[in-house]
């Protein structure tokens, strides 16, 4: 019998796509680059599942060209790329990626609080470009990160192991998310509920971790960054259009806020140029998730959504369950 056919848009690990392989008749890109959406929706026919990056924009017009589809696994956590709407519509099956990528973020969020606040990358610059000529007692001055505020928004995966992170550095931990947590647990975990207008007044430092919908779009724009402590810090590690990266630019040139660490952009690769000159910014190329170890753990958990597929089970990290039912 003849093995269902795979689209891969990117290359993958070894182990998983050897997982992959071994079960279905895979098309893999092995450019160094993203495929179109005309290549992608050239490749589709007679395919039953693709396993797509989190840049791929697998809308109403692409997933159509698969008449054969089944699933999107898509090799990210975040899905905004995914148009569910249209996947659901279509009975075919969207997955992601959550859990094995939730510390390996936080890590990388934390490390931009270290980074902005302490002024790493900047202190850096400055001494590989000669410039150091010794010690001052004003040289580099940053902000200190413990016992300050934290302000979480998204208290989900990512946003909890980050405030448990902000724990070990003493920090006072508030965080505000469309659903607030019991008080018993707020208590038990020492987290402080805030509505976002107030919590944005307090925090010392406000991390992002939302998903992109309509409603987060531009969550944080010219008024709420407006409301922030002229010594706070804004952190993304989220998804970039939830910043109004313009209002963030004037914000930063105004001197709003201290300074930002993004993981993140609007318009992914490109930056607003104005972030590019500002010494009060640290700002990295969305590796939020890249360790090997995450990398192969959320392929593997790509590739064993579309197994299931393939063995004719509901896919374990389901976004439209409902094309189960009935």
């Amino acid at each position: 019998m003849a093995k269902p056919k795979v689209l891969v848009t990117r290359e993958l690990y070894e182990r998983p796509l050897r997982l992959l392989q071994e079960k279905a008749e895979v098309t893999l890109n092995r450019e160094n680059r993203s495929m179109t959406i005309e290549e992608i929706m050239a490749a589709l026919p007679g395919k039953m599942g693709v396993l797509a990056m989190g840049s791929d924009p697998m809308n109403a017009k692409v997933l159509g060209a698969g008449k054969d589809l089944k699933i999107v696994a898509n090799n990210a956590v975040g899905f905004n790329n995914i148009d569910l709407e249209a996947a659901t519509r279509l009975k075919i099956a969207a997955t992601n990626t959550p859990d094995v990528l939730t510390d390996t973020t936080a890590d990388l969020t934390f490390a931009l609080i270290l980074g902005v606040a302490r002024r790493i990358a900047e202190a850096d610059r400055f001494v590989r470009a000669g410039k150091w000529t010794g010690w001052t007692p004003s040289l580099m001055i940053g902000g200190d990160i413990h016992d300050k505020t934290l302000g979480v928004i998204g208290l989900g995966r990512i946003g909890s192991a980050v405030a448990r992170r902000g724990q070990g550095f003493n920090m006072r931990i508030v965080y505000y998310d469309i659903r607030r947590l019991d008080p018993a647990v707020e208590q038990n975990h020492q987290l402080r509920f805030f509505p976002l207008r107030d919590l944005l007044r307090i925090s010392d430092f406000v991390t992002l971790h939302v998903p992109l919908t309509p409603e987060t779009r531009h969550l944080i724009g010219a008024e709420e960054l407006g409301l922030m402590k002229k010594t706070a810090y804004l952190i993304n590690a989220s998804r970039g259009p939830v910043v109004d990266e313009r209002a963030l630019v004037e914000a930063l040139r105004a001197g709003k806020i201290a300074g930002a660490g993004l993981d993140v952009f609007e318009a992914e690769p490109q930056v607003t140029p104005e972030l590019l000159q500002m010494e009060n910014t640290v700002l990295v190329p969305h590796i939020g998730s890249a360790t090997d170890e995450t990398r192969e753990a959320m392929t593997l958990r790509a590739v064993n959504n579309i197994l299931a597929v393939i063995r004719g089970q509901v896919p374990p990290d389901i976004l439209n369950p409902e094309i189960y039912r009935g």
